[in-house]
């Protein structure tokens, strides 16, 4: 039979497809998705570059802004049964930004600090003091009394913008407030509080009509846009500086997870963090997207407004996932549209359960840190990655892991005092170098804590790289795992735990001499609950009431102690740095331990004597923590 050459040649060239292909998914199984993920990369660096070269500056206000002018119609927001659209939304941030233009006479560059809680009043008065130019700090609506006038002080702000629900925490600052002339403002239309000026009706009668351009002319890539707190290492929270460049890095976290202009994304974590706020609200933006905002997570109405808003893409940290899989199970679990999560600090478990139990939903877990130049994304399937490593990642954001020692907590240098690599399948600190492409910008007003963060000659002499504090661990398929955080700071609740400032707080108490505070595992939950070791007073004993008394006044539910053991002395270096590893190895079970142990019981308002039957009782999740 004469076959045509043509059929012939079409019959090799197919099977050279298929055994091409087979190959590929043979040694290659990610090359598809890894692909798609360079292409994604290359195509929003393009654009990351055009918006540092266009004049005048195109930042995610201007997006916005573009966003209402095209769809002013659609839903923006989704809140409490409430929704609002982009025009909406746009108007209602000029009215906004009109009435603290007349009221606290606000100019381009001054710095605003907002203390709000997750509603619709924070984006739209977000947006009206972006109109205006002004950097915003987004103040934790946990914090209290001296971490609130420190965060308040650090990021140079003379306005203050409040609501009613947390009035109180600033009537106990007030004072200090008025002396340093800070103007404080309510969201609210009365206030019989001196020194606390309402601002609603202002508001409602200011003009909704937009705001010249020129009110921002000097604002640029490299201005700072937010102040975003983090507890880093040590002490006191502190304001990482984030400029716009940063916003429109963090937004486009969405796009290169595929997040479509049609998708509906749906935020419970809180807007004062990077996560709600960059990642979530930043990128629903850039996304041109609708919003479906939650005053704060409940794991018993999440998949019911999943199905009421058809949400599509929803965000977690590992504790969500953890409350979603401890829900009662039920037939409907999987009936909803959600095919994305993005987060971190997910637990492979408790990764694996949340697919079992509530279907096929890519999840992308990620790795990052509000200041810090370096992050990965896991944009496949593998269960326990934190990211995944490729070429053009390390090309345009360059980074190490290097040996690193525990005991002493630093980076193990050689003979030439240069950082040691660590092997491919060994823990080491991840490094990312500091260049023009991922520059460090550091803390505002604390040149001591951003050096802190810089660590010099680590490949060559000279160079300088962001030290993120954190060990992790690449294998040979070029995963990333995220292993611990070293230092003084622990994560519990998907917050930053500065052991520093809880340690301060301890030795408040009356009959605390001194505190050694870290972070115990506890099995079945992620991070690491507070714990601290003390020495008392001569002649004192542990007084529970009062240790109980500061923590909770001072503290918020997620950083207080809620193991304490009394020591005989505390064990320091041989540089007068307390010892914390074999204290965090022995943890918290009193049949381990011959030290007096004492347990935080907030039902009896007071620490208890830890006893074998609350210690069993924590473990069989019988006490929640």
């Amino acid at each position: 039979v004469d076959l045509d050459p043509m059929y012939i040649w079409f019959t090799v060239l197919a099977g050279l497809a298929i055994l091409s292909f087979s190959f590929l998914k043979t040694f290659f199984p990610y090359f598809g998705e890894d692909c798609a993920y360079i292409r994604r990369s290359i195509k929003l660096g393009v654009r990351l570059l055009k918006y540092k070269k266009i004049k005048p500056f195109y930042s995610i206000l201007d997006c916005f802004l573009d966003a209402a002018q095209r769809h002013p119609a659609k839903i923006f927001l989704h809140f409490e049964g409430r929704e609002y659209s982009y025009g909406e939304v746009d108007k209602q941030s000029n009215k906004v930004a009109r009435a603290l233009q007349a009221e606290a006479r606000l100019k381009e560059g001054d710095s605003v600090a907002l203390f709000l809680a997750n509603e619709p009043n924070f984006v739209w008065t977000w947006l009206g003091l972006a109109k205006l130019g002004c950097p915003v700090a987004l103040l934790n609506f946990n914090i209290r009394s001296k971490s609130l006038l420190h965060c308040f002080s650090c990021c140079g702000a003379k306005v203050i913008i409040i609501c009613p629900e947390l009035q109180d925490a600033v009537e106990e600052v007030l004072p200090t407030l008025r002396e340093q002339g800070i103007s404080v403002y309510l969201l609210s239309d009365s206030c019989s509080v001196k020194g606390i000026n309402s601002l609603s009706d202002q508001i409602a009668q200011a003009s909704d009509q937009p705001l010249s351009r020129d009110l921002r002319a000097n604002v640029n890539i490299r201005s700072t846009a937010l102040y975003i707190y983090t507890s880093g290492t040590t002490g006191l929270p502190k304001a990482a500086v984030v400029t716009h460049e940063r916003v429109w890095a963090a937004s486009f976290i969405q796009a290169l997870c595929g997040v479509t202009a049609d998708d509906v994304f749906y935020i419970n974590l809180p807007l004062y963090h990077s996560a709600g706020f960059l990642i979530g609200m930043s990128g629903a933006i850039e996304r041109g997207i609708t919003i479906i905002l939650r005053k704060k997570f409940s794991a018993s109405q999440f998949w019911d407004d999943c199905r009421k808003y058809n949400v599509t893409v929803m965000q977690y940290i590992g504790e969500t996932m953890r409350y979603l899989c401890n829900t009662p199970k039920k037939d409907n679990e999987k009936n909803h549209k959600v095919r994305i999560a993005i987060g971190n600090g997910v637990r492979t478990d408790v990764w694996s359960e949340f697919l079992d139990r509530f279907g096929d939903i890519k999840v992308r877990e990620l790795y990052a840190a509000t200041e810090g130049n370096i992050g990965f994304i896991n944009y496949t399937s593998k269960i326990g990655a934190v990211g995944r490593a490729n070429f053009v990642h390390r090309f345009f954001f360059p980074y190490t892991l290097i040996k690193f020692d525990i005991e002493k907590e630093e980076p193990v240098r050689n003979s030439q005092g240069l950082c040691i690599e660590a092997a491919r399948g060994e823990t080491g600190l991840l490094v990312g170098r500091i260049t023009q492409r991922s520059p460090f910008v550091g803390y505002a007003g604390n040149q001591q804590q951003t050096e802190k963060k810089r660590l010099r000659d680590v490949l060559k002499k000279g160079d300088l790289y962001f030290n993120t504090g954190d060990l992790l661990r690449l294998d040979h398929e070029n995963f990333v795992y995220f292993q611990d955080r070293v230092g003084d700071t622990f994560r519990w609740k998907g917050e930053n735990v500065a052991t520093s400032e809880v340690a301060d707080i301890l030795t408040m108490a009356h009959c605390i001499l001194e505190a050694n505070v870290y972070g115990v595992k506890v099995e079945g939950h992620e991070g690491r609950i507070g714990m601290a070791a003390v020495t008392l007073k001569e002649g004192e004993d542990f007084d529970c009431s009062d240790a109980f008394k500061q923590v909770v006044n001072y503290l918020p539910a997620y950083a207080r102690p809620r193991f304490i053991r009394i020591q005989p002395c505390l064990e320091m270096t041989g540089t007068f740095k307390m010892k914390k590893v074999k204290l965090v190895e022995e943890g918290f079970n009193p049949a381990h331990i011959k030290d007096l142990l004492y347990f935080l019981d907030p039902e009896k308002k007071t620490y208890v004597p830890l006893t074998d039957t609350i210690y069993r009782a924590i473990a069989n999740r019988e006490i929640k923590l």
